[in-house]
């Protein structure tokens, strides 16, 4: 037979932690096909054997197969690894209270996980998720470009899903970023946001400017406490999260190169070196590539280095 039709390797997508985050991802990654096999895994056994079973039971429907358990074993040879497991985050907490004990279950995880597959691209999705990259990257010893995290992904399309409501379009018209840490101090990227391609602040409806600076200021202000919100009326946030793993997935699994606002330890970007923060990334199956230098106006550098700060100060607080 030609040698065009060589068997390719399945590709694996593993997510770790079967919660209501870790289970709703692997849900979406079936449903979308993101990867031609998705693991679930989880030390809680009876939690994991449950969900793995639920979703294997819809197999016939679904362009991916499921497996996992209780071993790590089950996350060997992955291409991708999304790490979920930690404590969740409580009604009135912030991401970054989490800390402490996040930071152990990481490091623990990390050691146990790159030995099963040590050519994989990490993605920590557990919250404080920026400082938690740093902490995976380091105590991996891994290449900074194979473990990053979620970053502002999902704020970001909170952020285009508010601004397609208020505009009345579709939301894959609407390109706007949220930067910075994911959490209390992240900001809105107005200064570039557009419309296809029309500046947000030039957009009219009927000779009438439609995004005033009030409205602006409110919807960044709703899409930054959109996770609060959520966790105060259900407990957690699950879907959307999962959705984002899922088109996390596919870009480091596809072809081409997509440009994602996720988060990576930056380096001598306006005097920012050594935390990891959320700005318009080059991403691939190579993993994260070059920041995409969009422009920012002084008062948006200044939110970034006062982002950047207050995630320095939390590395600090973790290794005293």
């Amino acid at each position: 037979m030609s040698s065009s039709i060589e068997s390719r390797r399945p590709s694996k997508v593993s997510i770790v932690g079967a919660g209501s985050v870790g289970s709703s991802m692997a849900y979406a990654c079936l449903i979308r096909g993101s990867a031609d096999v998705v693991a679930l895994y989880d030390i809680a056994k009876e939690r994991v054997d449950a969900e793995v079973a639920d979703l294997a039971h819809g197999s016939e429907f679904v362009p991916s197969r499921v497996m996992g358990g209780g071993d790590v074993n089950e996350t060997a040879n992955s291409d991708v690894v999304i790490i979920t497991a930690g404590a969740r985050q409580k009604p009135g907490q912030s991401r970054l209270d989490l800390v402490g004990v996040n930071a152990g279950i990481v490091s623990s995880l990390m050691s146990q996980l790159v030995p099963q597959s040590p050519n994989a691209i990490f993605v920590i999705v557990t919250n404080p998720c920026d400082v938690l990259a740093v902490v995976a990257q380091q105590v991996s010893g891994l290449p900074e470009n194979r473990v990053f995290s979620s970053g502002t992904l999902l704020d970001s399309s909170r952020l285009r899903f508010l601004v397609s409501q208020w505009a009345d379009v579709t939301t894959p018209n609407v390109h706007a970023v949220i930067a910075g840490e994911h959490g209390d101090s992240e900001f809105p990227v107005w200064s570039t946001a557009n419309i296809s391609g029309v500046p947000i602040r030039d957009w009219t409806v009927d000779g009438e400017q439609t995004f005033t600076q009030e409205v602006l200021d409110d919807l960044g202000q709703e899409a930054a406490l959109a996770a609060y919100k959520i966790i105060e009326g259900k407990g957690a946030t699950n879907y959307g999260i999962g959705l984002t793993g899922a088109r996390l997935t596919e870009a480091l699994l596809g072809a081409g190169r997509c440009v994602l606002p996720v988060s990576a330890i930056v380096h001598d970007l306006y005097g920012i070196d050594g935390v990891a923060l959320s700005l318009p990334r080059l991403v691939s199956r190579d993993g994260i590539g070059d920041t995409v230098p969009i422009p920012l106006i002084d008062s948006e550098v200044t939110e970034l280095k006062a982002s950047a700060e207050r995630l320095h100060e939390t590395l600090l607080a973790i290794k005293s």
